[in-house]
């Protein structure tokens, strides 16, 4: 497939009447000598709308896509997902690891032009740990270990007692509970990047509008059509503009993904990040330059409600543990996705930097005497095909796939376990606010890494985490966590972490993503060896084709 014309928005056209713009029709790319296409612009396709592209409210994998462009932090990452500086030139750590000094370069500027110091990134963590802000991903500063963080957040403490400083204008310092030799990749996550004070409060509630949003990433907010789309262009005050090479990139927002499909396939869009499920073998097999799959950084899990608000036969451990031992687990990464995906029995993703997966029962069983055992446990539990009837509803956020998911599940737990099943279909947003206010019995769930290192996930069993939204309580995983934040060697805690939860059943592991993609073959430098798959659009180029 070739690239696709479209037509440029004002606002980009602009930059290339100012001369910004890297291609012409003779350019080539600086470093790799490919010849680029004359329009550098390119669009993709994402599910849902974006419940905020606020940094320090951003809480969705989409969301923080848009934040990686609009604003920078201290660090990014680069094509192989390793932290590199950003506006932060270099850092320094204490001896003891627990103080991390950031010193800013000197050219990075605001898109108004205000030059960007110590104190925005200062004011933006401020920001995303005061409880009046109610941001979703406050946890997230917790987990950071900065100093005083929990206090902050509960409102015990001032947002100024918060362990960041800024001693000067280019000198941001970091002060930690405990050493974190991945603290500095931390820094790359949109809830630690800066804000410019004087936009937000002027901007009040409509400060991530076009006209209002003051940013200062590679490219600036051009214009927003909630349930439509998103575009950003090139920021001319970034200070690495004269390297960025794409003008403009718009994310379509386009609820079914067969829809996108078609629209791609018909050369309107360039890249779609929602393959439908099952499609990968075909798609490659027609497309194999365009069809991609590759380890993505995300679990697949249901969620389930224990409390008192949920469903009480899911309060009974056997219960639990029967619904997880009945998911074939099989059927639907070989059957229903196809695209490179990974039976799950643990949370942790497989593929995590240092990660050695735990020996879980369920793991080495074959279905057939997982399904022996589901049986007996429901049964014993009092439920089943011999026993009071059990109906579970499993909540899921609009989407082809999860629905087939759910569909599938439902049939084998009715096979099973005689269990029925009732489906309830939400919008994203409603979506989440339903399973944050555990009004469900089971709820579809994916968690994507925020870091490279396994407790990105398994913080979600503390009971005191925002995301704990099953509100599952186990004392010895929260002593288990505490321990791990300090210790020399966490494997051994992580591992027992994931072995309780097994062995709770406190959620039900369903499979490891891959990434799916439909790339335009001109789209280039896409980063599939970021296993976080943290994309900036300023590292992507669109070259010329035949």
């Amino acid at each position: 497939m070739t690239y696709k014309t479209k037509l440029l928005t004002t606002t980009a056209a602009l930059v290339l009447a100012a001369g910004t713009a890297f291609a012409d029709a003779h350019a080539t790319h600086p470093e790799t000598g490919e010849a680029l296409a004359s329009e550098q612009s390119f669009s993709y396709s994402i599910l849902d709308d974006f419940p905020s592209i606020d940094p320090q409210m951003v809480e969705d994998v989409e969301g923080s896509s848009v934040a990686r462009d609009l604003f920078e932090g201290l660090m990014v990452e680069n094509a192989a997902g390793e932290a590199v500086p950003g506006v932060a030139e270099s850092f320094e750590v204490s001896d003891d690891g627990m103080t991390y000094t950031f010193t800013l370069r000197e050219d990075a500027v605001w898109s108004n032009g205000d030059p960007v110091v110590a104190g925005d990134f200062v004011y933006g963590l401020q920001r995303a740990a005061d409880p009046e802000t109610a941001s979703p991903y406050s946890w997230y500063v917790e987990v950071m270990g900065v100093l005083n963080a929990s206090a902050v957040i509960a409102g015990e403490m001032p947002v100024e007692e918060l362990g960041i400083s800024a001693p000067d204008d280019r000198t941001v310092v970091y002060q930690i509970d405990a050493p974190r030799p991945y603290f500095p990749q931390m820094t790359t996550f949109p809830t630690t990047f800066p804000a410019n004070r004087a936009a937000v409060e002027a901007g009040g509630d409509d400060y991530t509008s076009p006209e209002n949003f003051v940013s200062n990433g590679a490219y600036v907010l051009s214009e927003y059509v909630p349930g439509e789309k998103l575009t950003r262009v090139r920021n001319e005050m970034y200070w690495d503009n004269e390297n960025t090479i794409i003008d403009e990139v718009t994310a379509l927002i386009i609820n079914d993904s067969n829809q996108a499909l078609t629209r791609y396939l018909a050369g309107e869009i360039d890249l779609v990040m929602d393959v439908p499920a099952g499609q990968f073998p075909r798609l490659s097999a027609e497309y194999p330059g365009e069809a991609l799959s590759f380890p993505s950084s995300c679990s697949y899990y249901y969620l389930i409600n224990h409390t008192d608000s949920g469903n009480p036969a899911l309060q009974n451990a056997d219960v639990r543990e029967a619904l997880s031992l009945a998911i074939d687990r099989g059927v639907i990464v070989d059957n229903i996705l196809a695209g490179g995906q990974k039976e799950a029995y643990t949370f942790t993703h497989w593929a995590v930097a240092g990660w050695e997966t735990p020996d879980i029962d369920i793991a080495n069983m074959t279905q057939e005497e997982r399904n022996a055992k589901a049986q007996e446990l429901i049964a014993g539990a009092g439920y089943g095909t011999d026993g009071e009837p059990l109906t579970v509803e499993i909540l899921y956020n609009t989407s082809d796939s999860h629905r087939s998911i759910a569909v599938a599940i439902g049939q084998m737990w009715k096979q099973t376990l005689g269990v029925e099943t009732e489906l309830a279909n939400q919008e994203w947003a409603t979506y989440l606010d339903t399973r944050g206010e555990q009004n469900y019995q089971v709820a579809r769930a994916g968690w994507c890494a925020d870091y490279n290192e396994p407790s990105t996930y398994l913080d979600l069993f503390n009971s005191g985490s925002s995301y704990n939204d099953g509100k599952f309580v186990n004392e010895e995983i929260d002593a288990l966590l505490a321990e791990a934040k300090t210790a020399e060697d966490a494997m051994p805690l992580y591992q027992q972490i994931e072995q309780i939860a097994s062995d709770e059943t406190a959620i039900l592991p369903i499979y490891h993503y891959a990434s799916v993609r439909m790339k335009d073959e001109n789209l280039a430098n896409w980063p599939t060896e970021n296993f976080l798959q943290n994309w900036y659009s300023k590292d992507l180029y669109i070259t010329a084709g035949e």
